[in-house]
């Protein structure tokens, strides 16, 4: 369950000293591909076929002891997954195909020398440019977000220093640091439409979204508040953000319409007394989902699923927004947020129903109905929707956590 003081691991980042300059190299390493999960007809209802039948319901890469992989993130050109795997205090970040080979794994130490590090492969290997004077502390990778070409990942990395900062890396490329300040830098996002990524910085002191322009490198800060602003993300025209505002007890979700005046053009989306976290566009820019703590029970501990209009029509008051809940007992993902299905007025979450596992449902906004996915998996999280009806999602499988890759029936 996810309570509100569980979710601002992102804050976290922002806080710790400087960490010095690495190199970051990929390997491509071979992966089989699980055979295909059938899902059996009689698991889905007749009536919601239209909604929510699966075609599919695979595992990306074979069952490993020892892992834990999460956070798939979609390319936009929709054929290629980066995702986070864990081994121990490890975490790199692994670029996939749909069939489950892998790509490259980016993994990016400090030391002393240069070493080779475990890989899926039996052969394969990851090498890594090691700066002299640095123990060898876990490295942890995070954050990905793909650029418009689908050929450009941002991701952030401490080195195992300690410190984060904020990279790119092209596939098969080199990489290349975009920050380096005594505070942490992360949350970051590629543009859909530029070479600009926005990212939350704690150089102010309280964590303030910041615009960076890869090629120039020019920084302009967006936020000036006395909480912290986290998680922007941009609207799908690359005009706007969404972004969340405020402390542990209460959080408010706002869109700046100007990022040349980014100051005046930021506005309130929701104001009332209940935490409000992870903005996400529909992809036609016209709404934005989040998951919110009210609910008809008044159980703060309890979520549920909004949508409202971008442009700030539905208002701001609690009654108008109490309106605007889709979905109730919902799992939030902070990390990802709400997942919106192309193609459709619809979203794909987590029920939080711990005796079933915490189910996938869909909602179609267009009449407010939910069905239920049928995937055959448990403890369902991290859902990413990509084109076409393709959905990743991590699921736990003997205890340890994988990402699956379904598909919905009668979608291209």
């Amino acid at each position: 369950m996810c309570s509100r003081r569980s979710w601002p691991a992102g804050l976290a980042l922002l806080t710790a000293n400087m960490a010095l300059a690495a190199d970051l190299v990929l390997t491509n390493v071979p992966a089989a591909v699980e055979p295909t999960v059938p899902v059996k007809a009689a698991e889905v209802n007749a009536a919601d076929q239209d909604l929510g039948e699966l075609e599919y319901v695979r595992m990306l890469s074979p069952l490993e002891p020892g892992r834990n992989d999460s956070n798939p993130v979609w390319s936009l050109a929709g054929s290629l997954i980066a995702f986070e795997r864990s081994r121990g205090d490890k975490r790199e970040i692994v670029v996939a195909r749909v069939d489950g080979k892998q790509v490259q794994r980016i993994y990016f130490q400090l030391s002393e020398d240069t070493k080779e590090e475990p890989t899926d492969g039996k052969d394969a290997k990851v090498q890594a440019l090691f700066i002299p004077g640095f123990s060898e502390d876990p490295s942890f990778n995070t954050g990905v977000s793909w650029g418009r070409d689908s050929r450009r990942l941002a991701f952030m990395s401490n080195g195992g220093e300690g410190n984060y900062d904020i990279y790119s890396q092209e596939l098969g490329g080199n990489a290349q640091r975009l920050t380096d300040h005594k505070e942490k830098d992360g949350l970051a996002q590629w543009s859909p439409v530029s070479d600009q990524l926005v990212f939350v910085s704690g150089r102010t002191g309280k964590g303030d979204a910041y615009l960076l322009n890869a090629k120039t490198r020019a920084l302009t800060q967006l936020t000036h508040g006395d909480k912290p602003y986290l998680y922007p993300r941009w609207s799908p025209d690359g005009k706007k953000l969404a972004l969340f505002y405020g402390s542990s007890e209460n959080h408010d979700v706002y869109v700046m319409d100007d990022l040349a005046k980014p100051v005046d053009s930021l506005r309130a989306l929701t104001s009332w007394n209940f935490d409000d976290l992870r903005p996400a566009w529909s992809p036609d820019g016209k709404k934005i989902a989040f998951y919110t703590n009210y609910n008809p029970a008044g159980d703060p501990n309890a979520w549920s699923l909004a949508v409202v209009a971008a442009d700030g029509s539905d208002g701001t008051s609690s009654e108008a927004l109490a309106k605007r809940i889709v979905a109730t007992d919902v799992l939030p993902d902070v990390e990802q947020g709400p997942a919106w299905l192309p193609g459709i007025d619809g979203l794909v979450y987590v029920k939080d129903e711990k005796l079933e596992y915490n189910p996938i449902y869909m909602v179609d906004l267009r009449n407010g109905k939910s069905v239920q996915l049928k995937t055959g998996t448990k403890m369902n999280h991290d859902i990413a929707c990509g084109t076409d009806g393709l959905l990743a999602f991590r699921a736990q499988v003997d205890q340890w956590d994988h990402i699956f890759v379904a598909k919905l029936k009668n979608r291209k």
